[in-house]
């Protein structure tokens, strides 16, 4: 439930740029994607649906959810630039499902640049192709203040009820920040992303979201983050400094988790305070090609129950749910 996609013409789209995010062969012949915060190579993992289900059948892996490929920065391009390429690769997400039976599920893409036509095109992604939902730069989700904007998207994805991923990324218009002098890998890809999760998850349980959007399931990426590892800390700041108002633990419950290149023991901890059936299976393939069932859940000491869970019924029950309000949208 958490891996990402860049074909369905996406790929021809970012060889034809010239400015970031772009494609473009290196001398030695291979090809490279220049992504916001640096390149990596380009193999047909990223691009071809082929590979990866091969991959996942080997694997004994029954689905995957696909998305569209978030923090590359594509969705903030200008809308008369991107627009026509995203609704094509939603179309093209919603022939896979069919392709494969079922076996590949996809959250498509909204040209944020436009906030009109991402509103009209999250319509046409739940009551025309049936896809569960969308991805969206979590960087609107860092304060109360930003994620205002997105009001409107918001109200239209509540209509046929909508599964939002809030995956790390930029807003239109923003800059990536300074980077660290040393191990950026570690320094940004673990500790700061880790630490920035929290802050979306933690924007979501204090604001009015979960109740003025009913019909909408946040999924947060990466276990929540640090949020399993610091909640007593937010409760303790609560209890001495504002007893009257405790910490909303409760409501972390009300969002989905994946736990995507983590491992056995962050597993444990999340399912002891977000449950199991909030929690589901992610590789972020193929950044990572980790098998996360055997990676992560094998080992974790938790009941079979739990662990059935995790690898399969959180998210069968989900994506149940989602049909079932988009049905009762169309009646």
């Amino acid at each position: 439930m958490h891996s990402h996609y860049y074909g369905g013409g996406l790929d021809s789209t970012l060889r034809a740029r010239q400015n970031r995010p772009y494609l473009r062969t290196r001398d030695d012949g291979v090809l490279v994607m220049v992504a916001m915060n640096g390149e990596f190579p380009f193999t047909s993992h990223y691009y071809d649906h082929r590979v990866g289900l091969a991959e996942m059948r080997a694997a004994g892996l029954t689905h995957r959810m696909l998305t569209f490929p978030g923090a590359l920065g594509v969705e903030l391009l200008p809308a008369a630039e991107i627009a026509t390429a995203i609704s094509a690769y939603n179309d093209h997400l919603a022939q896979l499902t069919q392709d494969t039976d079922g076996a590949l599920i996809g959250l498509a893409g909204v040209p944020l640049a436009d906030l009109d036509l991402a509103c009209a095109e999250v319509r046409r992604i739940r009551r025309d192709l049936g896809l569960p939902g969308i991805i969206l730069p979590s960087n609107y989700f860092n304060s109360l203040q930003e994620l205002e904007i997105l009001r409107p998207l918001l109200e239209a994805a509540n209509e046929y009820g909508c599964h939002i991923m809030l995956h790390p990324g930029l807003k239109v218009g923003e800059q990536p920040p300074a980077r660290p002098a040393d191990h950026i890998q570690y320094r940004l890809s673990a500790v700061e992303l880790q630490s920035s999760v929290a802050q979306v998850a933690l924007t979501v349980i204090v604001s009015d979201m979960l109740d003025a959007y009913p019909n909408i399931t946040f999924q947060i990426v990466n276990l929540g983050g640090t949020l399993p590892f610091i909640f007593e800390r937010l409760e303790s700041i609560a209890r001495h400094r504002n007893p009257a108002e405790p910490f909303p633990t409760a409501r972390l419950r009300r969002l989905w988790y994946d736990c995507a290149s983590l491992g056995p023991r962050a597993l444990e901890t999340a399912v002891k305070i977000l449950g199991a059936d909030r929690i589901m299976l992610g590789s972020d393939y193929p950044i990572f090609k980790d098998d996360p069932y055997n990676h992560a859940v094998v080992p974790a000491e938790l009941s079979a129950e739990n662990k059935a869970q995790v690898t399969w019924k959180t998210a069968h029950d989900l994506l149940s749910h989602l049909d079932e309000m988009r049905q009762n949208a169309a009646r």
